[in-house]
């Protein structure tokens, strides 16, 4: 069985690069990591206005999803983590390296979504 997995990777854009760090990454970087097999899509988020609780520290100003389809998720991860040593995958210079986090996670129960009923 095929499962579907979750690539969050929060990032920071060097100071004053944003710019140039937003095209590289949605204009080359998620190119690049969707045609890594198991990679079959991708969004891109910036951190809003509003929060849940604005009295929380938040480390990061970005957030790409990255959905992974693979029955070993580790070959998708192994693959892009080679793409990206080997030099074949670039990593844009806007990019702060040291903040980068990512997190995978792996579905514990099936996709719900709201009911819509006429009222």
């Amino acid at each position: 069985m095929v499962g579907r997995h979750i690539l969050l990777v929060l990032s920071n854009a060097a100071n004053g690069r944003d710019e140039e760090f937003n095209d590289w990454y949605t204009n080359v970087h998620l190119t690049d990591v969707l045609k890594v097999g198991g990679f079959v899509a991708a969004q891109r988020f910036r951190l809003g206005d509003a929060q849940l609780r604005p009295d929380q520290a938040i480390p990061h100003r970005y957030l790409a999803v990255y959905e992974i389809e693979a029955e070993d998720v580790q070959q998708p991860l192994e693959a892009l983590t080679a793409a990206v040593s080997s030099g074949a995958m670039r990593l844009s210079d806007p990019l702060e390296q040291r903040s980068l986090t990512t997190y995978l996670f792996t579905p514990v129960s099936e996709r719900m979504t709201a009911a819509r009923t006429a009222q």
